[in-house]
């Protein structure tokens, strides 16, 4: 009889950086991201979601 063995679980991280996203827009709606020479825009809408752009 051949058992197949059950697949770990993924461990995460218990130290990810945590900013908050009031520290990061500081009173304004938008904000720009470089990441590898390429800009990304992070925007707050009005309903208080994230929308990220390239």
């Amino acid at each position: 009889m051949h058992l197949r063995s059950r697949p770990q679980p993924v461990s995460r991280s218990t130290h990810q950086p945590r900013l908050n996203s009031q520290d990061l827009f500081r009173g304004t709606h938008e904000l720009i991201i470089e990441h590898q020479g390429q800009e990304y825009r992070l925007r707050l809408t009005r309903n208080d979601k994230l929308i990220l752009n390239k």
